[in-house]
């Protein structure tokens, strides 16, 4: 199985990276050098723009992108899991795995992004903003979507191909997902939902949900989840699966009460 994630806007260059951990390279590093030339044709006003940025973010994103190499080193990138500083990788605590955890997780997870289109895990990655839904135009077309077309759902194929019934858990967006074309791709999928009891009835948060998914990815690689079936087990942060609710497609967590900090 494969376990599919959103990226974060929020980074982190800073925090010191725990030591030997091994990095690898990105595999899409011809077609991001291609989009970042197209960025780079964009001033700071357009890409405010586009992208509906503060003049001051849109400066930072620019500068990156005049920054951005297609060499990958310790001074220019790290590890996207642990440059990712959103929600769903609060819930996932990559810091805190251990060797082995990542070595599994390198084979079975898999960061969906519109610059890098995927990223492992260990995957070197340099500062970006690049959403997924953004309608950047190229010669491949006037969004994101067409310029990755089927090439994500064949890098996921290619990964699944020794799986006999391969499946994609998917914990991303809708707005990542789409970038996987569902008739290219050979695989099963399940989604996860996560539902909070607010208001007298069970409804999706989204903070609680983007975190959940972290958590979820966190329990599949700690306990090794290799069927469905085995995700049905998830009971972090309070959360439990709810037979009734949930379809063999669409799996659906619940918790009645928010864990205090």
């Amino acid at each position: 199985m494969l376990y599919l994630l959103s990226p974060a806007k929020s980074l982190d260059y800073d925090t010191p990276l725990p030591d030997g951990l091994p990095h690898t390279t990105p595999q899409f590093v011809r077609e991001s050098t291609d989009l970042i030339e197209v960025l780079r044709t964009h001033s700071p006003q357009s890409i405010a723009s586009l992208m509906a940025l503060s003049d001051k973010l849109a400066a930072l994103n620019v500068a990156r992108y005049q920054a951005w190499r297609p060499r990958f080193t310790a001074a220019n990138s790290r590890q996207a899991v642990l440059a990712f500083n959103g929600d769903v990788y609060d819930g996932l605590q990559a810091r805190s795995l251990s060797a082995k955890d990542f070595a599994w997780a390198q084979d079975h997870v898999a960061i969906l992004s519109g610059l890098y289109g995927v990223l492992r895990p260990l995957d070197r990655m340099q500062p970006y903003r690049l959403e997924m839904g953004t309608r950047l135009a190229t010669g491949a077309g006037s969004n994101l979507y067409d310029y990755w077309g089927s090439q994500i759902a064949e890098h996921l194929n290619t990964r699944l191909r020794a799986d006999k019934t391969p499946v994609v858990v998917n914990l991303a967006s809708q707005e990542y997902f789409k970038a996987v074309d569902r008739k290219a791709l050979k695989a099963r999928v399940i989604e996860c939902v996560f539902e909070d009891w607010k208001g007298g009835a069970y409804k999706v948060i989204s903070f609680y949900a983007k975190r959940a998914r972290g958590l979820m990815a966190r329990y599949a690689i700690t306990h090794r989840v290799a069927t469905p079936h085995q995700l049905e087990g998830f009971d972090l942060d309070g959360y439990a699966f709810a037979p009734a609710s949930s379809q063999p497609e669409r799996l659906v967590f619940r918790r009645k009460v928010v864990p205090s900090a």
